[in-house]
């Protein structure tokens, strides 16, 4: 799953699907309060930039669940479509919407100080504090700005 080739996802009832060619395959396993609330456990999401059409958008309800991001959701079946950072329209979607996912690859969990003890992961992954994972979007936002 690189940027040579395209991949496709849809919602649970099919009213929204999407598509893109820029997948990062690592996906992330984010333990934060939000996400937990927001899926019932953990949201294992793949970046994937800006870089996605959607079609059915009039079934794409969201919800802004802080000053700088807001998730998405099928108004018809629920199914979480994506979380998505308003200021650079860069979009996490989760790892199970696409169709074919065989190359995703485990790679990192962020928030792990806020992750519960009631779960655990056998895979050997990075893991990042919240106030890491900040740090790092603040330094990357003010390389890009130089």
């Amino acid at each position: 799953m690189s940027n040579d080739h395209e991949i496709k996802g849809s919602c649970l009832c099919g009213a929204v699907k999407l598509s893109t060619t820029s997948i990062n395959k690592h996906i992330a396993a984010c333990h934060c309060s939000m996400c937990r609330k927001w899926g019932g456990g953990p949201f294992l999401g793949a970046e994937c930039e800006s870089e996605i059409s959607f079609s059915g958008q009039e079934n794409i309800g969201s919800y802004q669940s802080s000053e700088w991001a807001e998730r998405g959701f099928c108004k018809n079946c629920g199914t979480h479509l994506f979380y998505r950072l308003k200021g650079k329209n860069h979009y996490f979607l989760p790892a199970g919407i696409f169709d074919n996912s065989e190359e995703l690859v485990f790679a990192q969990q962020v928030f792990i100080d806020e992750k519960p003890e009631y779960y655990a992961f056998a895979n050997n992954t990075e893991n990042m504090t919240g106030a890491e994972l900040f740090a790092q979007f603040t330094q990357m936002a003010s390389s890009q700005a130089q």
